[in-house]
């Protein structure tokens, strides 16, 4: 599955570098981190829900979740400082090009009348969020072994200085923006 980190030295770089007109190959935008993140609301009641969706996320991701905990206490949700609540991965190196080659490849044309992921998830400093409705799009998740379906979000870490150069980097990448 190294074709992801390969295709980004011999097309992407070139085609960035090409479009942008950098002086520098360090100033081509690159895919730094990508972050996975689960939350779940329902973990206050039973802790069992935090250890299936760090199995969930790591059989999708191929690296161990770490559960997250909440910062504040929140008497309206019944949440105590230090509670977990959901999980957490951060990929990056290969581990993340596999991921990123899987959603873009695999797991989005799973879902039901996909039309393309939202072009307006750029936070203006050249990183991306996007958030899917159920882990079943995933082929790692099997049906009739999940307790429930869960969101995930996902956040895309690059160094570019704008969101259209996250946007162009995404796209070579193989990102299925909506048009």
């Amino acid at each position: 599955m190294a074709r992801m980190k390969e295709l980004y030295t011999s097309e992407v770089a070139p085609a960035l570098m090409k479009k942008f007109q950098y002086k520098s190959v360090m100033q081509i935008p690159k895919l730094n981190k990508v972050v996975i993140n689960v939350g779940a609301g329902d973990a206050k009641e039973n802790s069992k829900v935090i250890d299936t969706i760090i199995s969930e996320l790591t059989l999708i991701t191929g690296q161990k979740a770490v559960p997250t905990f909440a910062h504040k206490s929140v008497a309206n949700f019944k949440l105590r400082e230090g509670m977990k609540i959901g999980a957490k991965v951060t990929l990056r190196g290969e581990m993340m090009y596999e991921f990123v080659d899987k959603l873009f490849n695999l797991a989005l044309p799973r879902v039901r009348d996909f039309k393309g992921i939202n072009a307006n998830g750029f936070d203006g400093r050249g990183n991306y969020a996007l958030g899917l409705k159920e882990q079943l799009i995933f082929p790692e998740i099997e049906y009739d072994k999940i307790d429930k379906i869960r969101g995930m979000d996902i956040a895309f870490v690059t160094t570019a200085q704008t969101d259209e150069e996250a946007r162009e980097l995404l796209t070579l990448l193989g990102a299925p923006f909506a048009k």
